[in-house]
């Protein structure tokens, strides 16, 4: 009987814990809930926003899937000093590309909202992008929220 309990605990106390972690889709419903505040737009700049946003979090994901398959492979890797030169010097400029096409996304999106909203909108989009984070930030840590 106490093997069979201590079993049931194995299984349920990750899940558990994994239960008190917001899931990807929870975490994109808040940014949604928190973006419609912060933006307060209009039904038509509603209309032009949201497609935008939604084709730039899909770039901005299949990116950090490449980028997370290549960290991966990273992580497999024997310590540094077991690397040669050429191997070594092959992760850090591949992690500087990730990071220039992730700067490359970035303009483009800036560029497709400025040239579709007003100026403003597009500046109240990127605060609220930092807000969010904070406010993730908090609720993870457990701190106030704003």
């Amino acid at each position: 009987m106490k093997n069979l309990l201590f079993v049931a605990l194995l299984f349920l106390l990750p899940a558990t814990l994994l239960a008190q972690r917001p899931k990807g889709e929870e975490i994109e419903s808040l940014k949604i809930a928190y973006f419609t505040q912060k933006l307060d737009l209009s039904p038509e700049e509603a209309k032009v926003f949201w497609p935008i946003y939604n084709d730039m979090q899909s770039e901005q994901n299949a990116l950090r899937k490449e980028r997370m398959q290549k960290m991966i492979s990273f992580r497999k890797t024997d310590e540094i000093d077991n690397l040669t030169d050429a191997q070594v010097q092959s992760l850090i400029t591949s992690e500087f590309d990730f990071r220039q096409q992730d700067l490359n996304l970035e303009k483009k999106y800036y560029n497709r909202l400025k040239s579709s909203l007003p100026i403003k909108v597009v500046g109240k989009f990127y605060r609220a992008q930092e807000g969010f984070k904070r406010e993730l930030l908090n609720r993870f840590k457990g701190g106030p929220r704003n």
